[in-house]
């Protein structure tokens, strides 16, 4: 079996990550500080593996995946012989710098401390822990067992070993870690995702298309690219040399956009936005939706895992 893994905050990423350790072997110790978290969270897995095992996305029986994940009493519990502990409680510093500085004091000197955290840099949390050099951010997106990617963000400090031991880590279990060299606001994929939503929001606010355009031209049209190859793979097959000559014919067009100001989400726009989108779905059908949403990823998943087996054969 694979080195135990601690996870730290059993609500909703917590559970995800519970989930994606143990189908890769990982005995998983769940703790959280509201004492029928834990419990609640083995459930939802319970729920959730058998799914993932009728699409092929797991390489063991949801049985035994189950089986590995072990909702514990207390933080020393779970933390006991782990090799890496992945923390995932509430987005405030305060509240990270608390829980940090136990996670440091409890476990052992070669165990990782890796924060869920999306927005708060590591080098914040971490800031004058003796054990500063383990502490590094692991971001995903929510949720975790059905995307592979997620953030590995390293604090000025941190070992690049373990960070690379880490990425090693998330990759056995099925994760596609981005491995960033430095720590940055957003990481990664919220600065993207920030950049396309500053932009989708501005076209809604200055009237020139509706909530549900946008939509359909990232639901129909960008992302069934992007859910396989990425931006830049996107442009340099978007050109009969590759993406030299993209640049070269396309770069003037862009140059023209970038040096707008950012759309203000918080003005009358939102709520324009809120309405259309309660009008096509219902604040009370938002948790069935999710629920579908998860269903459509798993077939998604399934079909990519396929596709990749034939590429190999």
């Amino acid at each position: 079996m694979a080195a135990p893994v601690a996870c730290v905050g059993a609500g909703l990423i917590g559970r995800g990550w519970a989930i994606v350790f143990a189908r890769a072997g990982h005995e998983v110790r769940l703790w959280d500080e509201n004492p029928g978290a834990p419990a609640a969270a083995r459930d939802f897995a319970a729920k959730m593996l058998p799914e993932l095992e009728s699409q092929g996305l797991i390489d063991c029986t949801a049985e035994d995946a189950l089986g590995r994940i072990h909702p514990v009493a207390t933080l020393e519990e779970a933390l006991d012989g782990a090799e890496h502990v992945q923390e995932s409680t509430f987005e405030e510093i305060g509240v990270k710098r608390a829980i940090f500085a136990r996670l440091d004091a409890i476990a052992g000197p070669e165990t990782v401390l890796a924060s869920s955290s999306s927005a708060l840099l590591p080098s914040a949390i971490s800031e004058g822990l003796e054990g500063h050099h383990r502490v590094m951010v692991n971001h995903p997106i929510n949720p975790a067992y059905l995307i592979p990617a997620a953030e590995l963000v390293p604090a000025p400090w941190t070992d690049p070993a373990l960070m690379e031991r880490t990425a090693n880590m998330l990759r056995s279990a099925g994760m596609r870690p981005i491995v960033m060299q430095k720590e940055i606001d957003g990481f990664v994929m919220n600065r993207m995702q920030g950049a396309l939503l500053h932009e989708a929001f501005r076209l809604v606010a200055d009237g020139y298309a509706s909530a549900e355009d946008v939509d359909i031209g990232l639901r129909e049209g960008l992302a069934l690219r992007w859910s396989f190859i990425g931006p830049f793979e996107t442009i340099d097959l978007n050109a009969p040399e590759g993406i030299r000559q993209y640049v070269e014919r396309y770069a003037g067009i862009y140059d023209g956009l970038s040096d707008q100001p950012a759309a203000d989400w918080r003005g009358p726009v939102l709520d324009s936005i809120e309405a259309e989108r309660r009008a096509a779905l219902p604040a009370q059908a938002l948790a069935e939706r999710q629920a579908w949403r998860d269903r459509r990823l798993m077939a998604l998943a399934a079909h990519k895992r396929r596709a990749t087996d034939e590429i190999g054969d």
